[in-house]
This record gives C-alpha cells, structure tokens and sequence, in this order.
C-alpha cells in the first residue's frame, strides 16, 4: 500500500536538497538521507502538518523491470507507515535511494536495513 499523501515526499527541488544539504546513513542495499523540513516549501492547505515526509527512490540500475521496482517501493513505504518516529524530532523529509543489488534481497532482510538506518540516524526510539 502507498504512503498517504500527507506522509509523500514531493518535487525535484525537495530531491535535490536532500541530495545537496541532507544527511546520510550508509547501508548495504540503501541510503538514507534525511533533512529538517523547510516550512516555506511544504503545502499551505494540510490539516494536521505531517511530522515527517518520505521520498523513495528506486532507479534502473536496481532492476530494470518497472514492476519489480515499484513492488520495492511499495515495501518501504509500508514499513514507514508502521514506523513510529522519536516524538521529539522536528519535522523531517527522508529519502530512501535503493542501491544496485538489493532487488535480489528478500523482504525481511531489506526492511530491516531499513529500520538499522533509521535508528542509526536516531529517528527510531
């Protein structure tokens, strides 16, 4: 199931700042880039602000069938939706961007590199 759109990390200039100011964790199959989240550029019109948006990116370097791709995306974007994040973090954008290989890692495996990434950053409890 997809992220909502409250939780979707949107825009090129969102992408390219967490690229550019953002912080990373390093994994095996993934990076994670995370960054404060800039109050100018988010959306005027959402009801209860989102504490935290998420970007994944999944090229075709990691698989070059479309399908496989987005069933990778969709895995993350579960595992974050389950995800309870420290309470007293500000507002972040993060971004997954998924390496070359890890579509041969099963489920299990890539969603908890996941979670060591983001507890490693110290987004998790």
């Amino acid at each position: 199931m997809a992220l909502p759109q409250r939780h979707r990390l949107r825009g090129q200039r969102l992408f390219d700042a967490l690229y550019r100011r953002g912080k990373a964790v390093h994994g095996t199959a993934m990076v994670l880039r995370w960054l404060s989240a800039d109050a100018e550029r988010l959306p005027l019109s959402q009801d209860p602000p989102s504490p935290w948006r998420c970007g994944v990116v999944v090229s075709s370097k990691v698989h070059k069938r479309a399908v496989q791709r987005n069933r990778l995306r969709r895995q993350l974007h579960e595992s974050l939706r389950q995800a309870s994040f420290n309470p007293g973090l500000p507002n972040l954008w993060l971004m997954f961007s998924l390496k070359p290989g890890s579509a041969e890692w099963d489920r299990e495996r890539l969603l908890g590199e996941c979670r060591h990434l983001l507890s490693k950053a110290g987004l998790l409890p």
